[in-house]
């Protein structure tokens, strides 16, 4: 006979499930309170110039972002700089370009604000707040730009200086078309020097400009008046031969299989690993030292002949036909087999090991974006970060790279960009060119020397080659 459940505890059964049922319905609306409201990061600014982009990342922890807006306060009054309010989904991207002279917004200290919400149900309404607030300052005042001084004549393939006077500037480059060249503090409060470069690929007529820019992103811009002169660069054929590339391809591209064409690893390395050669020199520029670190004429090795100019244009020919066409950047130098390689002037390592297709490679840096690359070595006698004085052996002579017979292979850079190492080897230029100038703004030379210091005038046109080409 089945007992019968007392009413009384049928009673508290009900009010039982009813409090669980009460507590987990609580707990599930404490939860969804307690959901976080959408998240706003951004980049921090702390000054917004004439036209000033502003990008920030609005998140939603649950749902999509509902409506997003972008106030600038100033005073009482905020000004709506953007405004979304269609679905957004989970992440959303606001950007915007904020001219404050457009929506009446004046120079002085303001608030950007970001309002958004969610469409995430809660039981109780959000509190009116901005999601994310920045304090910044409006400057719409770019600064001042002067140029002092600077190289009057230039040449494809050479390197220039120039002194301007910017105040008020957070940073000042020279630009060349596409390239941009930084300038470094030097001298009084607002002087700013720097090196520059005309690639040996110059087009007639490409502007030359100075541009200095503020905190805001105000900038100023004055053109750099100087005479081109003409310049030509020798073209010349090399063969390659299948011996010179069994050589080469195990130490340069060693994942080559034996089963692919010799040429196929040729080209890679001719191209895509001479490619990224040049992409670590510009890489390395940034290390340069905000002083210059050199003095007087870069020097030459003792007794070397000149196997290759600066930017020869090189056909490649293989089993008869061409095949890759390249730009050789600096000079080829031999003398004796594992010669000694003096640091052409003082500066610091920043660079030592193989580099592609240059081998075993040391790079100096000689301060303001001056550099010298020494390639195709046998041995390295320094380490990255030691400070070398001008004439020490840092190196031997030697065939790593892409090279055939013992020579070395020798750059001057001016931030990243290949220029002829002949200007620095000579005492007038550097004089007439560098020094001059800086006399002109009132700066100490740097670099100046007496002419016997002069180093020795390489050939202009190749030596004769006794023995193999060099093909680097």
């Amino acid at each position: 006979m089945m007992r019968l459940v007392p009413r009384r505890s049928r009673t508290w059964i009900l009010v039982l499930l009813l409090l669980l049922v009460l507590a987990g319905a609580l707990s599930y609306l404490v939860w969804r309170q307690s959901v976080p409201d959408v998240r706003v990061t951004a980049a921090p600014r702390r000054f917004v110039g004439q036209k000033t982009p502003l990008t920030f990342l609005i998140e939603a922890a649950r749902g999509n972002v509902a409506r997003a807006e972008v106030r600038v306060v100033q005073g009482d009054q905020p000004v709506v700089v953007v405004k979304r309010e269609e679905p957004l989904g989970p992440r959303a991207e606001i950007a915007v370009t904020l001219e404050p002279a457009a929506v009446g917004l004046r120079e002085g200290e303001a608030t950007i604000e970001v309002w958004a919400r969610d469409d995430f149900w809660r039981p109780l309404p959000a509190r009116q707040r901005a999601a994310a607030s920045y304090p910044v300052t409006i400057d719409l005042t770019p600064p001042t730009l002067d140029v002092v001084a600077s190289t009057r004549y230039l040449a494809p393939g050479g390197a220039a200086l120039v002194v301007v006077r910017a105040g008020d500037a957070a940073r000042a480059e020279t630009r060349v078309g596409a390239l941009a060249f930084p300038t470094f503090p030097l001298g009084a409060p607002g002087t700013r020097v720097g090196f520059f470069a005309l690639p040996y690929d110059y087009a007639s007529g490409t502007p030359i400009t100075v541009t200095a820019e503020d905190e805001a992103g105000n900038s100023t811009s004055r053109g750099i008046s100087a005479e081109v002169l003409p310049r030509r660069f020798r073209r010349e054929r090399i063969e390659i031969k299948d011996a010179f590339l069994q050589a080469k391809i195990p130490e340069l591209l060693p994942q080559h299989p034996a089963s692919r064409p010799l040429l196929d690893a040729f080209l890679v390395i001719n191209r895509e690993q001479r490619r990224q050669a040049e992409a670590e020199k510009r890489r390395l520029a940034v290390k340069t030292a905000e002083r210059p670190l050199w003095e007087g004429p870069f020097l030459q090795p003792r007794n070397t002949k000149v196997f290759s100019n600066f930017a020869e244009t090189r056909t490649y020919v293989y089993a008869g036909r061409d095949v890759d066409t390249q730009v050789h950047f600096g000079y080829d130098l031999a003398s004796t087999r594992q010669a000694p390689v003096p640091a052409a002037n003082s500066g610091t390592v920043v660079f030592t090991g193989p580099l592609t297709i240059y081998g075993n490679t040391i790079i100096l840096d000689h301060g303001l974006g001056l550099m010298t690359l020494y390639g195709h070595l046998s041995t390295i006698a320094v380490n990255v970060g030691d400070h070398v004085a001008k004439g020490q052996e840092i190196g031997r002579t030697g065939t790593t790279g892409l090279a055939i017979g013992d020579h070395l292979h020798y750059e001057v850079l001016v931030h990243g960009v290949s220029v002829t190492p002949l200007e620095w080897w000579d005492a007038k230029w550097i004089r007439d060119r560098i020094s001059e100038p800086l006399a002109a703004a009132g700066l100490s030379p740097i670099g100046s020397a007496d002419s016997r210091d002069r180093a020795p005038r390489p050939a202009a046109v190749p030596a004769p080659r006794p023995g193999p080409r060099r093909t680097r």
